[in-house]
């Protein structure tokens, strides 16, 4: 397996599927680097994540489609082009702005299905950045997943490594429902192992990072590096951890939440998001309604405040759970009397 970054897998994974199937396509604001200079030719950098680049040589303007600043636009032209046979692959700049197109991702792709009694399928990806940690302010640094996830009809991804992230994708092009494909921004450069050839990871399918006696923690995105860091230091300590990565919201691997919490009984849910109808709080009360008698102490819940993302670097470091947070949560759970 070659060492690839999470960007590179991406990238890798629109490069094969575009070869193998002429209906997918990518469409997004500056997906292909916009007009460059005075010269008028396209400069193919990627956007500005780079997280696309050399699609315009290989595919040209046909399935490589720079669109205006309009998510709804954006996302509708992908929907409705999916809907008449095509695989659109939307970029939305920022998770923050699928405000925007909530009407044809909510109302719209999530429904058709369900509309027509099963007859006609959506099958879109809206590729969507998300989180904080770049000192991009409360604007560009929102999670979103959280909405996302409460939507029946769209499938909700969160790949925590380039691995995951190789086969996630693959599996969100070539799934015939709308899938909502979130990539932490500040995980873009993070480098892994990443398999050869063709590699396809099934939706609802948790991945357990870490097996311990002791506490579950249950994590997504970004949090799952932060919970492996604490991992590594409550060992010193004795305390040994389950480390559940989501991978995917929904569909949600339910049994693979349950079966850590029946062997551990104390769980710690770590979530970027703000608190308040947040996947922690969530997940939290299916462990309640459906583990109860497994646990031996309150579920406890790591998330940022109920606040806006601030700016300024230190605040936002503040602002974003922490390894020490989440170390913090598994010495309550563990010495709850």
């Amino acid at each position: 397996m070659a060492i690839k970054t999470y960007r590179e897998a991406l990238n890798e994974v629109m490069h094969s599927e575009m070869e193998r199937d002429s209906n997918v396509f990518v469409c997004g604001e500056d997906i292909s680097g916009g007009a460059g200079g005075t010269s008028g030719e396209r400069e193919a950098s990627g956007g500005i994540f780079g997280v696309t680049a050399g699609l315009l040589p290989r595919f040209g303007e046909d399935r490589v489609i720079d669109t205006p600043i309009s998510e709804n636009t954006i996302v509708g032209m992908a929907v409705g082009a999916s809907l008449a046979g095509k695989r659109g692959v939307a970029e939305i700049m920022f998770a923050d702005f699928v405000t925007l197109a909530l009407d044809q991702m909510m109302n719209q792709a999530a429904k058709f299905r369900y509309m027509s009694g099963g007859k006609a399928k959506c099958p879109v990806v809206i590729r969507v950045p998300y989180g904080a940690g770049m000192n991009m302010g409360a604007q560009h640094s929102q999670t979103m997943y959280n909405i996302v996830t409460s939507v029946p009809g769209l499938k909700c991804v969160m790949p925590t490594s380039p691995a995951d992230a190789k086969g996630l994708l693959t599996a969100a092009i070539r799934d015939d429902d709308p899938v909502v494909f979130f990539e932490h921004k500040a995980m873009y450069g993070s480098k892994g192992e990443v398999p050869d050839g063709e590699y396809i990871i099934p939706f609802g399918q948790a991945a357990v990072l870490n097996e311990g006696d002791d506490v579950s923690i249950i994590a997504m995105g970004r949090m799952v590096l932060f919970a492996k860091e604490s991992i590594k230091k409550l060992k010193a300590e004795g305390i040994n951890c389950d480390l559940i990565d989501l991978r995917t919201t929904s569909p949600l691997d339910e049994n693979a939440i349950l079966d850590s919490v029946e062997k551990t009984g104390r769980v710690v849910i770590v979530d970027e998001s703000t608190p308040r109808c947040s996947l922690a709080s969530d997940i939290a009360g299916f462990i309640v309604s459906h583990g109860f008698s497994s646990l031996k102490a309150p579920v406890q819940q790591v998330t940022s405040p109920h606040a806006p993302v601030p700016f300024a670097r230190e605040l936002e470091r503040a602002y974003v759970p922490s390894p020490e947070n989440i170390s913090t949560a598994v010495r309550r759970v563990m010495n709850y009397k």
